[in-house]
């Protein structure tokens, strides 16, 4: 098999080659890791990006995560064809958990390959959660990509404001991998809207082919989009609520997310008494949405899913929310619409 089981060929880092590494649970791998990973390949001046299949995400929960030879077998698929990306289980082998241990055990390993980490800007927010968050910036240059979400939020972090001085202009993102750590670029970009738009549609009609087997709230969230565009969420919120209250959406109902997850600030669910008014209720909202929302399941009526950013909306007809019984799921103890708007 190779170094780190990796089927389409072995590993090898050869004296000053760079290396981009993206890790991650790819659960599913998509086309948005390989236009990353092309990007960097471009923008970076790497000779190759290696795809590092974590056993399991510290920092996702394990229900909802296929096993571990299911996505790697998965993740060899995508990148079929480009040489340049490589699929590696070495996290598996090495038995490793932490980033900052598989960073270490790759360096002994290819002490002459000049490593860039490759993530997000979602998870450049999230960094300090990491375990030794800054021993990983201090061991290898970091390459971050900006998503569609809230770039302020990842530029403002604690992260980002600790390591400032070791940031690089992206004019100068080509000279990362050879810049001693701490160093950091970001660059913005865009994730291929193609894959997102697949991975939503396959996702969703996936759960409602197995709504026996829908029972906890990491299961929903299997099918919500991670990239995401944030457009204020009070405003957005108030916007949401005025659009179904003048359709005559019934028992709406908005969780508030802080601490449950990070796909949004906030959630609704909604009923339409039929699945024409919950078509007719989707086309409302959408004109009262500012920008661009993706939306999976209009033309069934029986269950949509809007993604408008900052808030994720549910509109069911009441026989099927009663079925999935999402409030359930996502707490018992809901606020007041207006105590969350307020």
């Amino acid at each position: 098999m190779g170094v780190g089981y990796a089927p389409r060929g072995s590993l090898h880092a050869g004296s000053g080659r760079r290396i981009g590494l993206l890790g991650g649970s790819f659960n599913p791998a998509h086309g948005g890791h390989l236009h990353i990973s092309r990007l960097a390949l471009q923008r970076l001046g790497l000779d190759e990006v290696w795809w590092l299949v974590s056993p399991q995400n510290p920092l996702k929960p394990p229900a909802g995560m296929a096993p571990f030879a299911d996505r790697f077998a998965q993740a060899c698929e995508v990148p079929a064809g480009d040489r340049r990306i490589r699929v590696s289980g070495i996290e598996a082998e090495l038995g490793s958990t932490y980033t900052a241990d598989t960073f270490k055990a790759l360096r002994r390993r290819f002490p002459r390959a000049r490593f860039v980490w490759l993530m997000g800007g979602d998870n450049l927010a999230q960094f300090p959660y990491w375990k030794r968050w800054q021993e990983i910036f201090r061991t290898v240059p970091i390459a971050v990509f900006a998503r569609p979400g809230p770039t302020a939020k990842a530029l403002s972090g604690a992260a980002s404001r600790h390591f400032a001085r070791a940031r690089l202009s992206a004019a100068a993102a080509r000279r990362l991998a050879l810049t001693p750590p701490p160093a950091w670029v970001f660059l913005h970009t865009r994730l291929d809207p193609r894959s997102a738009t697949r991975i939503r549609a396959e996702r969703l009609k996936t759960l409602k082919e197995m709504r026996p087997a829908v029972t906890s709230p990491s299961a929903v969230t299997a099918l919500i989009p991670r990239a995401r565009q944030s457009t204020g969420a009070p405003d957005l919120l108030r916007r949401i609520i005025d659009s179904l209250e003048d359709g005559k959406a019934e028992d709406i109902v908005t969780i508030d997310l802080a601490g449950k997850t990070t796909i949004a600030d906030y959630m609704v669910v909604a009923s339409g008494r039929s699945a024409r008014q919950v078509s007719s209720l989707t086309d409302h909202l959408e004109q009262a949405i500012p920008g661009r929302v993706a939306v999976e399941g209009k033309s069934q009526g029986d269950w949509v899913l809007i993604d408008a950013g900052d808030v994720i909306v549910h509109i069911f007809r009441p026989e099927i929310r009663a079925y999935y019984n999402l409030e359930k799921m996502w707490g018992s103890d809901l606020p007041d619409i207006e105590t969350v708007l307020q």
